[in-house]
């Protein structure tokens, strides 16, 4: 791939990653919020660990593994066909599963003004994990770079929803982000050597928070 190939390649995964693009991420928590009013989350030192656990044992490893695996499958239907049908079920709550699928959908039809066969393969909807996964391997992206990308937007979202429930200012919040840069790198170099035989998580406390917050009274965010 030439140099500008590669650049075009990451000028298109950042715009597919930006806050800009129609996917709604602004309007999930998972479970966050939940997590603030327990008081599990009250600082941004508290904040870092839960995302931190996030990462490394709940929920958003098991997105960098089925990112990985789509992306690995973007040219075989069969695969691609059936880590869609896997992420879908790993869903653990009528929110996540929400969460998940209603991104995906939006980033394909958003990623649509990039035309490529991929997203025939794709159809209407998949979890969003898998669709930036199929997507960035059909336009040359690197499993790596959009492993990097996917989990470091992730936590830029939820950095943002600890800023607008009060618990951290901006300050902290890019702090927080400094202090995941080594472990969100690391996390994206093993992803990108996964297979599904590595999906599993221990996050059980965010777990229920996200079960909890579907009757959470007074709530910001759809999950």
């Amino acid at each position: 791939m030439t140099a500008m190939a590669d650049t075009a390649a990451l000028v298109r995964l950042m715009t597919w990653l930006s806050p800009a693009f129609p996917v709604g991420a602004f309007s999930y928590s998972g479970g966050l919020e939940q997590a603030v009013a327990d008081g599990d989350v009250q600082d941004a030192s508290t904040l870092r660990a839960w995302l931190a656990s996030l990462l490394a044992h709940g929920a958003l490893w098991n997105d960098a593994v089925l990112l990985a695996e789509a992306h690995g499958a973007a040219g075989d239907a069969a695969r691609l066909a059936a880590v869609t049908e896997l992420a879908e079920a790993l869903s653990g709550s009528a929110e996540r599963h929400r969460e998940t699928m209603l991104q995906g959908g939006a980033f394909l039809t958003a990623a649509a003004s990039w035309p490529h066969p991929v997203l025939a393969l794709l159809g209407e909807a998949a979890a969003y994990p898998v669709a930036v996964g199929a997507v960035s391997a059909g336009h040359g992206v690197g499993a790596e770079a959009a492993l990097a990308a996917y989990l470091h937007a992730v936590a830029s979202n939820l950095v943002s929803v600890a800023i607008r429930c009060g618990v951290i200012g901006q300050k902290d919040g890019v702090a927080v982000l400094a202090g995941l840069e080594a472990l969100i790198l690391a996390l994206a170099d093993a992803a990108a050597r996964s297979t599904p035989d590595d999906l599993g998580t221990s996050a059980i406390r965010a777990d229920i928070a996200s079960l909890r917050h579907e009757t959470l009274p007074t709530r910001l965010f759809r999950s």
